[in-house]
């Protein structure tokens, strides 16, 4: 094993090992502190959930592919697609909080009638409804069977990384185009507005002290 590859494995491992822990307290918190069991709780605990998978479930198998032992092609594909789904349930997760954030900030006095938890629970399971079918797609067929075994035979013996069973135009055209990059402009865009609205609280708040302020400083010469 070279170096560099030890490197990376190790770092993987520590990063699995802190991603597990660290969730597994968001969600021990969640438990024992019942203030905290809101709605807005249980998409991050959704999202702790999707993190402890993550480390301890994704990394170790990226870390499988990586060695690039010898197994069947739809084998291979399973932990392939099982990267997938879980980074992103992740990547959906924070979405779903970041659109709660922006609800709480923007309907303030509405929010609890709104963000019920019967609707925070539908959104959970449609975050993790989707992030598996977008991730098992590749086993429906979208994937590189054809090109390393000439056939569809699903009996071929292939050397297991996840470039030689993931199609790269689902990759790029369908999973980063469709599934990746749009939830993050849009959390980019939604964060961006709610630091505006939270500015021009503030600015309002500040203006209204202020005026207050000056009221009373005056008042003895009035």
């Amino acid at each position: 094993m070279h170096a560099a590859q030890a490197l990376y494995m190790g770092m993987e491992v520590l990063i699995a090992v802190s991603s597990v822990i660290g969730n597994v307290m968001v969600i021990w918190a969640v438990k024992i502190n019942r203030s905290l069991r809101d709605t807005t709780f249980w998409f991050i605990v959704s999202l702790a959930v999707a993190d402890i998978a993550v480390g301890a479930l994704v990394i170790p198998l990226a870390i499988t592919i990586s060695i690039g032992f010898q197994t069947h092609f739809y084998s291979c594909l399973l932990v392939a697609c099982t990267v997938l789904v879980l980074t992103q349930s992740s990547i959906l997760a924070l979405l779903a909080i970041a659109i709660d954030r922006y609800l709480r900030v923007k309907i303030p006095t509405s929010y609890k009638r709104v963000v019920t938890s019967r609707r925070v629970g539908l959104a959970v399971v449609a975050c993790w409804a989707v992030a598996f079918i977008v991730g098992m797609i590749p086993m429906l067929g979208w994937n590189n069977l054809q090109q390393q075994n000439g056939s569809l035979s699903s009996n071929v013996i292939i050397t297991c990384q996840f470039e030689n069973v993931i199609s790269m135009e689902y990759m790029v055209y369908f999973n980063f185009f469709s599934w990746v990059l749009p939830p993050l402009l849009l959390m980019l865009g939604i964060y961006t507005e709610i630091f505006y609205m939270i500015h021009k609280q503030l600015n309002k708040k500040l203006a209204s002290t202020s005026y207050l302020e000056l009221h009373h400083a005056l008042l003895p010469y009035v």
